[in-house]
């Protein structure tokens, strides 16, 4: 496994990471997740990612005892969680000062640490003022409680606006963002976050690299009952990704995937980490054979030429 800077920030994180999205403490069971995370630990996976929103908080329940109950050093860890949806109460969600407090303590009795690594703003919240969100992050960096804190799916204006108001009141800066990224969702990650690569030197933890299974292949017939996009609750899922001419730029891709020896999974992780402003891609994982596949991709990556890459290019403009 290799490892990457956060950004410009010190801390390295393995190339490949965990999530926890939609999975444990949901549609995986703990003895399950436990051998996910344990695969991905054995294959040098350093970094496990959270929320306070994925299954009602139970997925860092569970991955919290897999972690203590694993005896993981755990200072060879990175852990995060992200903070906006916490519950029902007006006060329970969002970007206030209150609940980004509240939620980062109830993150820490989930995982049963003392201190959080990463901690992302999960979403923009317009009813806040982005000053007293990042006072917020600021006192909790200062008190050991969060070390690097950043932000998922914000627009680059807020982000910079974020940045400038910690500079302007010697306050801690966002130095990461957590956005979808993958071969059927380039356009904000490359465009519209290109500053913040090149001028912030932001992190990048990317989400969503198979475009919830529809890279793998595992939809071209359909939507198989029991999968993630067969989920009455993810109709929002199966609207954000089958989008139209998904499955067709999937299947075009399985030609280049041949070539190459690899799963389509394979391949569409391992072009992510061709981007180097890709700090960690975040997979996804029902069983750890998954993971062990996921992991492979990193022997894909330098094997992905730029004649290849080209053709990809030239898929998925044709999709376009």
């Amino acid at each position: 496994m290799k490892f990457r800077r956060l950004g410009r920030a010190g801390l390295k994180v393995s190339e490949l990471s965990l999530g926890s999205w939609v999975t444990y403490g949901g549609q995986v069971g703990e003895e399950l997740a436990r051998a996910c995370m344990q695969a991905a630990y054995d294959g040098g996976v350093n970094y496990f990612d959270g929320a306070e929103a994925y299954a009602k908080g139970q997925a860092e329940v569970v991955m919290g005892r897999v972690v203590k109950k694993a005896g993981w050093r755990r200072e060879g860890l990175v852990l995060s969680t992200k903070i906006f949806w916490g519950g029902d109460g007006p006060n329970d969600r969002g970007l206030s000062h209150k609940h980004v407090v509240e939620g980062v303590h109830a993150a820490l009795r989930r995982w049963q640490v003392d201190y959080l690594d990463l901690v992302f703003c999960h979403r923009p919240d317009p009813d806040t003022p982005i000053e007293e969100t990042v006072r917020a992050m600021d006192l909790l960096v200062r008190q050991g409680k969060v070390f690097y804190w950043g932000t998922s799916e914000w627009g680059a204006a807020d982000i910079e606006t974020a940045v400038q108001v910690a500079r302007d009141n010697g306050l801690t800066p966002p130095s990461m963002e957590q956005p979808q990224y993958s071969l059927l969702s380039r356009e904000r990650f490359e465009t519209e976050y290109a500053p913040l690569w090149k001028q912030l030197g932001y992190g990048a933890t990317i989400w969503s690299p198979l475009a919830s299974g529809v890279l793998t292949g595992k939809y071209d017939a359909g939507i198989p009952k029991g999968s993630r996009l067969g989920v009455p609750d993810n109709a929002w899922l199966k609207d954000l990704v089958l989008k139209p001419g998904a499955i067709a730029t999937s299947k075009a891709l399985a030609g280049i995937a041949d070539e190459l020896g690899c799963t389509r999974a394979q391949l569409a992780i391992a072009w992510c980490l061709k981007n180097p402003n890709v700090s960690t891609v975040i997979t996804g994982a029902s069983r750890p054979e998954q993971v062990r596949e996921n992991l492979q991709a990193a022997e894909v990556a330098p094997r992905l030429t730029a004649e290849l890459m080209s053709r990809i290019d030239q898929i998925l403009a044709a999709a376009a």
